[in-house]
């Protein structure tokens, strides 16, 4: 298959509200020849990351917009826009090979609508984006929802993090402690002939000057690393773990948190990792298989303790709540697409119902870590703060560094966020729960 094809199928998915790219653009990927797999990777997520700015330039160039049966059209124009105005690819090239791709959906039409446009945009297309630049969405590539939201939460930062959002994330890679210290795997990178550096907030992150085949990294099949971007490497060193203890890895999947406790804390009395999909959890086993490292793992929903708990209290907790993702967007671009502003609410209240049915499984004295990959208050420090507010047991203990050095991100009226940097960490969110006393119980 084509892979300007593939990759439109793919993302007429997305557009269509019937899948994710990691959903859709997997059974794409299998019908192209191997050699085209990464350019059609990235036209769909190229024309994904950059789908709020191709869309205003579409719309000056269309007569009328796309009908929703017509939203595998509408992604090939995307990819068609994508290629001129963000490859390397020859303008003949992009346009010939995109508007023959449309011979394959049966839609005889759409042929001379794509020549017509793309034609059109390679000759106007800068001169149209100059006169859109004034809108922010345009500007910034953002849906104007997260654009408004982050500029009214961080007037400051906002437009650094969606320069952040749109750059492509660097590969960043967990040493396992069990086997290797970091400056050690330095070493071995350096002796292969790979640049890389120290990450400067996890002790254990390396950040790679250039993405690799993880099959060629040193010691990857031996489980001697693992690729985790820095933010997340920070949930095990701030669990404080110790041997003997019971952890509970709420929302597991895919499983690279729950590896890094056991590779932190080797003494630990067991972690128990649950996620709402069985099917989520194949991912973790494939994880610990390859890192030698063992874990209980349960399907279930986490709010409904009956289900899963067997009465025995944790000493600590790490809840990864499902959240907006709106800090790992230059990760999973479709974000700015399949995302809407009605969500953030809702996910609000799954994760302060998530908070309320676990507090009750933690021990006191025990330690409850929330994090979010989101940079939405919302999501974040006003859920710890109604938390707190209606638990009365529950006390906030203060993020500090590791190793005596700065800790990451900015200080809130609750928790820290870190803002996704460009070369370097993802947006992520913490917040440092301890629980003083048990729960009242209710009033009769």
């Amino acid at each position: 298959m084509n892979p300007r094809l593939a990759a439109a199928r793919a993302l007429a998915a997305v557009l269509s509200g019937k899948a994710s790219l990691n959903g859709s653009l997997p059974g794409q990927l299998e019908k192209v020849e191997p050699r085209d797999r990464g350019l059609t990777q990235e036209l769909a997520f190229g024309a994904a990351r950059w789908q709020p700015r191709l869309a205003a330039l579409a719309a000056k160039l269309l007569q009328k917009p796309f009908k929703a049966a017509d939203a595998d059209v509408e992604a090939l124009l995307l990819i068609g826009l994508y290629q001129l105005f963000y490859s390397r690819i020859p303008a003949h090239a992009a346009i010939g090979e995109t508007v023959g791709c449309a011979d394959k959906l049966k839609k005889p039409w759409a042929k001379g609508l794509l020549n017509a446009v793309l034609r059109r945009a390679q000759r106007e297309g800068e001169a149209l984006l100059s006169e859109l630049e004034h809108d922010p969405v345009v500007r910034t590539a953002h849906p104007r929802w997260l654009q408004k939201a982050l500029k009214a939460a961080w007037p400051e930062h906002w437009e650094a993090i969606c320069a952040a959002n749109n750059a492509h994330p660097p590969m960043i890679l967990r040493v396992n402690r069990r086997h290797h210290s970091r400056d050690a795997y330095l070493g071995l990178l350096n002796e292969a002939g790979i640049a890389a550096s120290a990450c400067t907030f996890s002790q254990d992150g390396i950040l790679l000057a250039e993405a690799q085949d993880v099959r060629e990294l040193p010691g990857f099949a031996e489980g001697w690393i693992s690729v985790q971007d820095e933010a997340a490497q920070l949930a095990a060193e701030l669990l404080d773990l110790a041997p003997g203890q019971r952890v509970l890895d709420a929302c597991c999947a895919p499983g690279g948190k729950t590896c890094h406790l056991l590779e932190v804390q080797p003494g630990l009395a067991g972690v128990l990792g649950v996620d709402l999909e069985a099917k989520r959890l194949v991912r973790v086993r494939e994880n610990l298989e390859r890192l030698g490292l063992q874990a209980e793992l349960i399907a279930a929903d986490g709010r409904d303790t009956a289900q899963w708990w067997d009465g025995k209290p944790f000493q600590r907790i790490l809840l990864d709540a499902p959240c907006s993702a709106t800090g790992v967007i230059r990760r999973h671009p479709d974000i700015k697409l399949a995302r809407q502003a009605e969500d953030i609410p809702a996910l609000a209240s799954l994760q302060g119902e998530l908070l309320d049915a676990l507090w009750p499984t933690l021990e006191v004295g025990g330690i409850l870590l929330y994090a979010t990959c989101s940079t939405l208050p919302t999501e974040n420090t006003e859920v710890i703060e109604a938390f707190l507010a209606r638990t009365p047991g529950a006390r906030e203990l203060d993020i500090a560094g590791q190793q005596g050095g700065p800790a990451a991100g900015i200080r809130q009226p609750h928790g820290r966020q870190l803002l996704a940097q460009e070369g370097g960490h993802d947006g992520f969110y913490y917040a440092k729960l301890i629980k003083i006393a048990a729960s009242r119980a209710p009033a009769a």
